[in-house]
């Protein structure tokens, strides 16, 4: 295993973190602007149709992945730039 690859390591976890709590906010965020409630529905939630949870679920997804994208993808860039070597 690379030594950039091990180096980055911590750093991909911290980014981790960092990109779930960011998602989290722009979901809310959205949701709030697209719902008629304050929070999303869970799936288990009886009084909500299932177009709420499905919708809901999706754009979570949608969201997670895209800021996961762009986070990691950031910090590889970074690494590359200070390190001279691509982490991944």
């Amino acid at each position: 295993m690379k030594a950039s690859k091990i180096a980055y390591k911590p750093v991909g976890l911290a980014l981790g973190g960092l990109s779930g709590a960011l998602a989290g906010t722009l979901f809310g965020q959205l949701w709030k602007k697209l719902g008629n409630d304050e929070e999303a529905p869970d799936a288990t939630d009886e009084g909500r149709t299932w177009g709420e949870v499905l919708l809901a679920a999706t754009l979570q997804g949608a969201i997670f992945a895209l800021v996961k994208a762009a986070v990691d993808r950031s910090g590889a860039t970074a690494t590359k730039r200070l390190t001279g070597s691509w982490p991944g």
